[in-house]
């Protein structure tokens, strides 16, 4: 059948023409070829001699022998050089193929077959260029027709999916990708073949046969055209791109692992709670590391076990029953929440009921891959679960300091990619993260307990009873993301119904500032005891709060005297010591006496008392502040107010009133507005008070101390006045048993005309002045005697306590010796310091009896002092 070639035949790239010479060696016929390769018209060359149209003038004579050879019959092929018309004409070189031929009158003559040699060269050179490429270069070639069947493929693409390259013409890309990759290899094809627009860099994920894993290829698609610009196919050059998605993949693995890691940092161990930095690390690690994760920590741990961490699991390894006891605290899941938090194969005991649940305690068998992670302290690798949901799981023990204190657990689903070595690392680095930050977290609950327990056997307990005193008190800790505080409040019962309030800060945190607290205290009570003046209390505990931020104490060898001195050895030596800390402290120390309802307050760089009057709004008592316990070298003032009848005095910290979201002085302004409605039960005014401020931000610790006044009525003293003569000792026993027997105490009567009696004499002997006697009757019998000598006070009785305490003539607050002041006076006195003998000056002792219901002994000798230098 006749049909027209196919695009891409030869004679679209070569340049054959054809021209006859006749008997007479005439050019007879000329074809539009020859007239392209030599550039000359039919009307140009015809009837002319070709040697002489075409042929150099050396060449002549040798063109026409051959002529007349081949004119004669001969075949003639070769290589002959040729000239365009012209003198100037450009010279080429055609090969020619002379073929004999008869004209129809039997005449001899020539048919000329006349090639390019210049285009042959060209051709010669793209195919041998083209077949370099196309077969030698370590790239797959391939060759799609216009029906996208393969054309042509090259040894490199045979080679990565099998079979010769021959093997490969009229495959289909279905033959090479599964179908999604396949489709839409197909669709680009077809863009290209109909757009003409290159398409690079085409991503193609497939399993080429006798491969296991999987390959990626990056293909480039352009079309190819014919010599005369028609389609004739796709031409596509794949590159082998697996290493390089591994290299990414791996590049990626590491930026995610930096990232994680990144992570880990600033979100574990934000909180000093094992829980919470357990659930921390589980929010890190799913998903952005596993699907499935859980955490057990050992129940010694989470029990404040005293014994050494590594003992928790040694014994039950070393006997071979089995992991100690652990405790599931926290699991995290990616997936549905209904499917379990780790793998059913994890070896728990009782593992055919599924994994722990949060917050049980369970064990793992000896042999089972998490004993084996938790005894040698080594990652493990779990069996996946049967049903084929979890497929990797990693048992990784949580090591600090190389003490293991429990276990996580990572696990990947079906789906995800299994853990590799790299993966292997990083949950090793995660858990040692965890690890250290909950064994941080064991050591801070540990001292944190500790100093609660401290502190809260420090303060005092129950409800505080005091004469002439309705007492509510509160003490709230800060959270466990604090440390312990140094807050404190006492109550001291003092002599003669009176009754020491205290409310304390020490500055700073944790165990150190709980323990400075307790000596505070201690040393207030002891200085309580002395019956000494607020502001000689304060100046005295500041010396005891300098001692305690020196090596040993301090060196204080004078008492509270000579406290300047004592002061600038310690500052001397603080600088030689390199342990040496300072301790800081604020103090409000009150003293109140039910007798006159007067309070008289001392105040050392704390918060001013609050007061509030029935019928009257709350106000803050300008106590001046003084410098902080410990900072020395200033004196202490003191402000007597006197207290009407059921007024309310708040002693506090300032936990209560400030806070990072709250300034002092709203707070302050708060705590005013909430002491409202005196007359309630004090109770509910203290809950009323903790409920309406912000007391739940557990920045700091909070103390409050509540006092309703309620002084003694005027049935229940007796205060007499007595002249300087030897019949006031009679006098004195008279108004006592009188008074005594009005209170139906008759049968005190007899001691206390005893105590009365020695007390006067002893008043009249060494005292000066005229002699006041005072009984009190409350929960027990007091009975005092001033004189008005200016002596000072005395030291304690060295009785046993419950037998007297002493009081010496000239008392600070007897009426002979210092007028009542105007209420909120400073005192006008400095710190006041013992210099006197061991047993102090001549004095009078003070008697205070036992409670009502206890009978005082019969008799009772005196042991009267030696008189006054």
């Amino acid at each position: 059948m006749w049909q027209s070639s196919p695009p891409g035949s030869i004679y679209d790239y070569i340049r054959v023409a054809s021209f006859s010479i006749g008997a007479d060696g005439l050019i007879e016929q000329w074809s539009r070829r020859a007239a392209g390769l030599f550039g000359m018209e039919s009307h140009e060359v015809l009837g002319r001699d070709p040697v002489e149209a075409f042929m150099p003038a050396e060449l002549r004579s040798d063109a026409h022998r051959r002529v007349r050879e081949i004119l004669d019959g001969k075949e003639w092929t070769g290589l002959v050089p040729f000239r365009m018309p012209g003198e100037n004409g450009v010279g080429g070189l055609a090969e020619i193929y002379v073929m004999p031929s008869e004209t129809g009158t039997g005449e001899r003559a020539a048919l000329c077959i006349v090639v390019d040699v210049r285009a042959l060269r060209r051709i010669e050179t793209d195919l041998a260029a083209s077949e370099a490429i196309f077969g030698q270069s370590p790239f797959g070639f391939v060759l799609f027709g216009t029906d996208f069947t393969v054309v042509r493929a090259n040894q490199r693409f045979a080679t990565v999916f099998g079979g010769e390259a021959a093997d490969h013409r009229g495959r289909t890309v279905d033959d090479y990708l599964a179908r999604p990759e396949a489709d839409r290899l197909s669709a680009t094809l077809k863009r290209v073949l109909d757009t003409g627009d290159a398409v690079t860099d085409l991503q193609l994920t497939g399993t080429p046969p006798g491969f296991a894993g999987r390959r990626h290829w990056s293909m480039n698609l352009y079309r190819v055209h014919s010599g005369s610009g028609r389609p004739v196919g796709v031409a596509g050059l794949a590159t082998d791109v697996t290493q390089r998605h591994i290299a990414a993949r791996e590049a990626a693995s590491a930026r995610r692992n930096l990232a994680l890691l990144n992570e880990a940092s600033a979100r574990i161990g934000n909180s000093l709670d094992l829980e919470t930095t357990a659930r921390e690390l589980l929010d890190v690690a799913v998903p952005g590391f596993c699907d499935l994760a859980s955490v057990d920590l050992y129940q010694g741990l989470l029990t404040g076990d005293e014994a050494s961490p590594g003992s928790w699991g040694r014994r039950h390894q070393e006997s071979g029953s089995g992991s100690a006891e652990l405790r599931r605290v926290a699991h995290a899941s990616a997936v549905s929440d209904a499917l379990p938090a780790i793998a059913p194969g994890d070896g728990t005991e009782g593992g055919d009921t599924g994994p722990p649940a949060l917050g049980s305690v369970h064990r793992y068998p000896f042999h089972s891959p998490c004993a084996v992670a938790l005894r040698t302290g080594r990652v493990t690798d779990v069996p996946g679960d049967e049903r084929g949901f979890v497929h990797s799981t990693l048992a990784v023990p949580m090591v600090a300091h190389d003490i293991v204190v429990g276990l996580v657990q990572f696990s990947r689903t079906k789906g995800s990619e299994p853990f590799g070595e790299r993966d292997r690392g990083l949950a090793t680095e995660l858990a040692a993260r965890a690890a250290v930050c909950i064994d941080n977290a064991r050591l801070y609950r540990r001292e944190h307990e500790r100093a609660l327990i401290l502190q809260r056997s420090l303060l005092p307990p129950g409800d505080p009873e005091a004469a002439g005193l309705d007492i509510a008190c509160r003490y709230l800790p800060g959270n466990t993301a604090t440390e312990v505080g140094g807050d404190w409040f006492d109550v001291i019962e003092l002599p003669g119904h009176r009754t020491a309030l205290v409310v304390g800060d020490v500055m700073g945190r944790g165990l150190r500032a709980a323990v400075a607290m307790g000596e505070l205290r201690t040393a207030v009570r002891t200085l309580a005891l002395l019956d000494l003046e607020p502001a000689e209390v304060l100046a005295a505990l500041d010396e005891v709060a300098r001692g305690l931020g020196t090596p040993g104490g301090g060196d204080r060898t004078d008492g509270f005297g000579g406290g300047v001195q004592w002061a600038a050895r310690a500052a001397h030596k603080s600088r030689e010591a390199d342990l040496s800390e300072v301790y800081l402290a604020t103090c409000v120390y009150a003293v109140y006496d039910p007798v006159t309802r007067r309070c008289t307050f001392a105040n050392a760089g704390h918060l001013p008392p609050a007061v509030v009057e029935p019928g009257e709004p709350a106000l803050l008592l300008d106590v001046p502040p003084g410098m902080p316990l410990g900072v020395g070298g200033e004196p202490f003032e003191e402000v007597e107010v006197e207290l009407k009848e059921g007024a309310l005095l708040a002693l506090y910290t300032d936990g209560l009133v400030e806070s990072r979201d709250h300034p002092l002085d709203e707070g302050l302004e708060s705590l005013r507005r909430s002491l409202t409605e005196p007359s309630r039960p004090i109770e509910d005014v203290c809950d009323h008070v903790l409920s309406t401020l912000d007391t739940r931000h557990g920045e700091d610790d909070i103390a409050l101390l509540m006092a309703r006044i309620q002084g003694l009525p005027a049935e229940a003293v007796g205060d007499w006045r007595l002249p300087r003569e030897p019949r006031s000792v009679g006098r004195a026993r008279e108004l006592a048993r009188g008074q005594l027997m009005a209170w139906d105490l008759d049968d005190l009567v007899d001691t206390t005309e005893l105590l009365v009696s020695e007390l006067v004499t002893n008043a009249l002997r060494y005292g000066e002045g005229e002699v006041r006697l005072r009984l009190l009757r409350d929960r027990t019998l007091v009975c005092e005697v001033w004189d008005a000598g200016p002596g000072r006070r005395p030291r304690p009785c060295p009785r046993p306590r419950g037998c007297c305490t002493s009081r010496r003539a000239g008392a600070p607050r007897a009426p002979a010796r210092r007028p009542p002041r105007a209420a909120r006076t400073p005192s006008p006195r400095g710190p006041r310091r013992s210099t006197g003998p061991p047993y102090g000056d001549a004095e009078t002792p003070r008697t205070t009896s036992p409670p009502l219901s206890r009978q005082l002994p019969a008799r009772r000798e005196s042991y009267p002092r030696p008189p006054r230098p």
